[in-house]
This record gives structure tokens, C-alpha cells and sequence, in this order.
């Protein structure tokens, strides 16, 4: 029943993961830890089991025209650039996480999901550049690096605060650049930590699958770019402040 549970959680959260570009790790990884799992076995199997849905998600993505990872396209440009970013930060951030202290990053990460969703809610905007590109990569996989979290809101809800940026195409561009990143950390904790418990893997990867073949068939049938916009907006701020409120209030 436990293996039934796991699937199913995970397929509901990567749902949302894939079509609303977040909320898979943030969620998850608390209710893992309330059922009793230990970190060592919680990290690496939502690495991999979101890897899964992200590969999954990002072809799903382009078939139903969310997002277009053909050469040359922005979709692709941003994705492959937050890729790079990713695997360069995933070296730094563990090498700097020992000496930053956890309030003081997990604040930081707060306070700037937080400042992202009130600029989407407040309708500001910037003008899409490369140098704006390679400093969201730059903030959002060393945030991943450093904490395991941060990156979707950061990377989704950072994408629409540039003008004329597709909410559709900033969404599949997160799933398209997190799920190799996702891989190569856990590739990377294989090496030093060994395989996680598969009656934890296995059952988060099913879901993971299922969730990430059906989110972006949702996403593909929204029409109102406007709302969506403001929700993503809405869910970014509530998830910054839920970030805060863990840090400075439990």
C-alpha cells in the first residue's frame, strides 16, 4: 500500500511539476521525510524519479507545442544555457555549501522567489538579452547546487519576468534544463553516498512518468496566457513566502 501511496504522490506533484514548471521537490521531499525516510535516502531519489518525469515531460513539451527545443529556437538557447550553468554550479555549490550557513542561503532563496512572483504579479518586465539569460542560469543552478531546491520557481517564474517570454516556453524550458541536471546529481551521489532503497526509487519514478506523459498534455490546452501568467505569478510568491515561514517560524 506504502509503494501505491509513493506513485501516486509523485504522480500528482510532477503533474504540476510539468505543467505549471515547480512544486515537485518542494512538496515531496518534506512528505518523504513526515513518513519516516532519511535524507541520504529522500535526496537521490527525487533526483532521479524528477529526471524521469523532466525527460519525459520535455518531449511531451515539444510535441504539443509548448515549447519548440529545435535548433537556433529561444526555448532551446535558454534550456542548454541553464544546462551549462548547471553542470559548472553542481561542482562549485557543494564545495561552498559546507561554509554557508543554511539560514542565511535558504533566506536568500526565499526572499528572491519572493521578490520574482511580485514582479510577475505587478506586471513588470525586462528585455530578453544574454546577459540576462546566463545571470538567471548563473542564480538558479547555483541555488539548485547549493540547496536541492529553488530551481523552478527561480527558472519559471524568472523566464517571465523578461517581456514578449512565452509562459508555455518558459515552463518546458525548466522541465527541458532541470531534468539533466537532475541526472547528473545524481549520478554524482551515486558515487559518494551508493543506490538509494529501490521500495523508495522505483515507486517515485512510475509516478514521476506518469505525471510528466499527462502534465504538459494540460498545459498544451490552456488559451488564456494572461491568467496563466498570474497564477504561475501567485504560485512563485506563495512558494517563496512558504520558504521564509520554514526558516524563521517552525
Amino acid at each position: 500500500m506504502e509503494i501505491a501511496y509513493l506513485s501516486l504522490a509523485a504522480l500528482i506533484m510532477e503533474f504540476i511539476d510539468s505543467s505549471l514548471g515547480m512544486m515537485y521537490g518542494t512538496v515531496l521531499s518534506p512528505f518523504l521525510l513526515l513518513m519516516n525516510y532519511s535524507v541520504a535516502d529522500v535526496v537521490p531519489s527525487l533526483l532521479i524519479s524528477q529526471a524521469v518525469g523532466g525527460f519525459i515531460a520535455s518531449w511531451r513539451h515539444h510535441r504539443h507545442g509548448n515549447g519548440d527545443f529545435n535548433s537556433g529556437t529561444t526555448d532551446r538557447r535558454i534550456a542548454v544555457t541553464l544546462i551549462w550553468f548547471g553542470v559548472f554550479a553542481s561542482l562549485i555549490g557543494v564545495s561552498l555549501s559546507v561554509s554557508i550557513p543554511p539560514l542565511i542561503l535558504k533566506s536568500y532563496i526565499g526572499l528572491l522567489v519572493t521578490l520574482i512572483g511580485l514582479l510577475i504579479l505587478w506586471g513588470r518586465s525586462l528585455v530578453l538579452t544574454n546577459a540576462r539569460v546566463y545571470l538567471l542560469g548563473s542564480v538558479s543552478a547555483f541555488n539548485k547546487a547549493l540547496s536541492g531546491g529553488g530551481f523552478g520557481p527561480l527558472v519559471a517564474g524568472g523566464q517571465l519576468v523578461f517581456r514578449d517570454r512565452c509562459e508555455k516556453g518558459a515552463i518546458a524550458s525548466t522541465d527541458f534544463a532541470e531534468a539533466p541536471i537532475c541526472l547528473l546529481s545524481f549520478l554524482l551521489w551515486l558515487c559518494f553516498k551508493g543506490i538509494p532503497p529501490l521500495t523508495l526509487c522505483l515507486p517515485l519514478c512510475l509516478g514521476a512518468a506518469i505525471g510528466g506523459f499527462l502534465g504538459p498534455c494540460w498545459l498544451s490546452t490552456i488559451r488564456n496566457r494572461e491568467g496563466l501568467k498570474k497564477m504561475l505569478g501567485m504560485l512563485v510568491l506563495l512558494e517563496g513566502i512558504w520558504v521564509l515561514y520554514m526558516v524563521w517560524f517552525r
